[in-house]
């Protein structure tokens, strides 16, 4: 079953929102995914940290489907794709080579994130362009760290936004697409990444949350 997802216009540019928390842009056929943070499981059992295996595969599985529905062309990370130097275990790696070897003619870009510096670079076999923020693609500026590009529309990560929706007896933290007037936040696409933001809205800004498997925009 395909995930859901919400076509929207932003700056003018369509964009599809999807549920498995990436974005796509349908004319560029350029699919957006911040802060994957691979290998964070890893990170935490070598330091002591017992944590369960299988974020990876989580996410690779998230990749795979939406590779599947949006056959893109190019896949740019918005950075952190890796989470620490020990992210470069075997588990890990051997783990995304097999992922590649599925998608040869897929262009993959990463736009360095501080993770990402941290953490080395990846082994030249997997075939990653890395480039620094912001790159220019068609409407976008395409960045790590949330900021304003003259000229263009900033998409970016970092954040790790989420929204709280609250009843009157309970509340809930969702992760959540974030645009205000000149850049819009993803949310971290890691299935082991915690959220950050959940104080409401800045003016003007229009948030969709990811929810029961649906991305919904969060009425002003």
């Amino acid at each position: 079953m395909k995930p859901a997802s919400l076509a929207v216009e932003i700056a003018g540019h369509p964009l599809v929102l999807s549920s498995l928390r990436a974005a796509f842009d349908p004319t560029l056929r350029c699919l957006f995914v911040a802060d994957a943070h691979f290998g964070k499981d890893a990170v935490f059992r070598a330091r002591g940290v017992p944590v369960p295996v299988g974020s990876t595969a989580d996410n690779l599985m998230r990749l795979d489907i939406l590779m599947a529905t949006f056959e893109p062309d190019t896949l740019v990370f918005l950075g952190d794709l890796l989470h620490a130097r020990e992210a470069h275990a075997d588990e890990t790696l051997n783990a995304l080579h097999i992922w590649r070897a599925r998608y040869e003619r897929l262009r993959i870009v990463l736009v360095e994130g501080n993770h990402d510096r941290h953490a080395g670079a990846l082994p030249g076999t997997l075939n990653v362009d890395y480039v620094q923020e912001p790159l220019r693609i068609g409407p976008w500026a395409l960045c790590h760290h949330p900021q304003t590009v003259q000229g263009v529309y900033a998409l970016a990560g970092h954040l790790h936004p989420v929204y709280r929706i609250a009843t009157r007896n309970d509340s809930v933290r969702v992760p959540c697409f974030r645009f205000g007037a000149q850049c819009g936040v993803l949310p971290a696409f890691g299935s082991f990444t915690g959220g950050a933001r959940d104080d409401g809205r800045a003016s003007g800004e229009r948030v969709f949350v990811v929810a029961h498997d649906k991305v919904i925009e969060v009425p002003n």
